[in-house]
């Protein structure tokens, strides 16, 4: 990957044409980046719930893409140095620092002033911050804090310890979006009013769908919840639910036998009905936990992309049918 980042922006059209083939030989799904239409920018975002802000912010006024292809998982993303180079040419970046390596690489050396890094406006929390604010007041949980910690502590180093998923929060999608307003106005004064009426727009949608997780979550049966990565942090945490996470906040690390032994056990202490998997990883151990407590199986999507196994075809429609499945888990009424 650092090799791939350090090639000269100047390739040789052989050069290039060899790295590409090479690339597509490997089955990379990168996709081409886009070119701006005339009085467009150019706006490249670091995976798609930023697209999606910035493509409903931006509206007409600019071409948005993606350094994540659709479908691939966007952690231990890689560029190729076409992707590269649009950091640097691009109007405006928008990502999450401290998320995805390749792509902190890539906005370090592209010398590009116009780069909005989310965590200065939703700055990031560990896990244990998470926890210590969702159970302030009580004691027991600090125990499962604990414990969740030691079994997950190799993989909270692998992001600095922070926990990136920031987005499954409408709240802090919210203040996201005021920010991309922000930038793109800051950038394209002659169309400010445009982005700030667009993003009024998305910001009412995104307080509906904060309301309706707030009221759908309020009177529950169970606030526990299991799910195959620990990605779901900040929204338990506005919703005074309860994460406990398979794996911790890396979707690929192989979970110990003793953190299956203690999910299990948690299972049967919280009368867990159901076991959360995602799209974009294997559901093997998580099907095999329910499969020996004899639970079912939901999907709750990280939404991290957007698949044809999305159960919707953008951020709104896929927490909505998030929020369902966590009413129908835990028993809301």
């Amino acid at each position: 990957m650092v090799a791939m980042l350090n090639i000269p922006r100047a390739l040789g059209a052989a050069a290039l044409g060899c790295t590409l083939l090479l690339a597509a030989a490997c089955g990379s799904t990168a996709e081409e980046p886009k070119s701006a239409e005339p009085g467009q920018l150019k706006v490249v975002t670091a995976f798609y719930p930023l697209q999606f802000v910035a493509e409903r912010v931006a509206g007409q006024h600019a071409t948005v893409e993606s350094l994540t292809a659709p479908g691939a998982e966007p952690h231990d993303v890689e560029l190729t140095p076409m992707q590269v180079a649009s950091v640097s040419d691009a109007s405006a970046v928008v990502y999450i620092k401290g998320f995805q390596p390749a792509v902190d690489e890539a906005v370090a050396q592209s010398g590009n002033q116009q780069v909005l890094d989310t965590t200065s406006v939703v700055p990031l929390q560990t896990q244990a911050e998470e926890h210590d604010h969702e159970h302030a007041d009580d004691s027991p949980a600090d125990e499962h804090a604990e414990e969740e910690g030691d079994e997950h502590g190799d993989e909270e180093h692998e992001h600095g310890g922070l926990d990136p998923h920031v987005w499954l929060n409408p709240v802090n999608m919210v203040k996201i979006t005021d920010a991309v307003v922000a930038q793109l106005s800051g950038i394209d004064p002659d169309h400010a009013s445009d982005y700030a009426a667009n993003g009024k727009t998305l910001v009412g949608e995104l307080n509906t769908l904060d309301t309706s997780y707030a009221e759908g979550l309020k009177t529950c049966d169970r606030r526990e919840f299991i799910t195959s990565h620990a990605a779901f942090g900040y929204l338990a945490e506005q919703y005074k639910l309860t994460q406990i996470g398979i794996s911790g906040l890396s979707p690929d690390a192989e979970p110990s036998p003793a953190r299956i032994a203690a999910v299990q056990q948690e299972a049967k202490e919280h009368g867990i009905t159901t076991i959360f998997y995602e799209t974009l990883v294997s559901p093997a151990v998580a099907k095999s936990i329910a499969g020996d407590l004899g639970l079912k199986t939901d999907v709750l999507d990280p939404i991290e992309a957007i698949t044809p196994e999305s159960a919707g075809d953008n951020y709104i429609a896929v927490m909505q049918s998030n929020l369902t499945a966590l009413e129908k888990a835990n028993g809301c009424h």
